[in-house]
């Protein structure tokens, strides 16, 4: 993958925001980071060029995750994104609901989200 993609990752957790974000940036991903859904739903209304993939915590304040995800499929249905969590008995059934394109339970190998990640990306842009 020559092209660089944008991603837009989103967690109330700023050790494992952080931690997604260093990872994802040396993987030469052009990187945005928000620390709650609303703070997200606001980078998504103001990049013009959007973004090719989000990557969104389920659970946090102002506005869930599973809303988020809802949101981003019916303005940006093009965009793939990702719910992590690490809550839940069946947290697979709410992102399922919401139109994830992916769901991974916290905590996870930071190489199988770029996996999926790059498989996402792969078949949006057909690579």
């Amino acid at each position: 993958m020559n092209k660089t993609f944008k991603l837009l990752i989103i967690d109330d957790n700023k050790e494992i925001l952080d931690a997604l974000c260093e990872f994802l940036s040396k993987k030469k991903y052009d990187i945005t980071s928000a620390n709650n859904g609303l703070e997200g739903l606001k980078y998504l209304e103001k990049e013009k060029q959007g973004f090719d993939a989000v990557i969104t915590d389920l659970i946090m304040p102002d506005i869930s995750g599973v809303a988020l995800i809802s949101i981003i499929k019916k303005r940006y249905p093009d965009t793939p994104v990702i719910a992590i969590t690490g809550w839940g008995e069946h947290p697979e059934a709410l992102a399922t609901e919401a139109e994830a394109d992916h769901v991974m339970e916290k905590p996870f190998e930071l190489s199988e989200l770029e996996e999926s990640l790059k498989k996402l990306l792969s078949s949006k842009f057909d690579i």
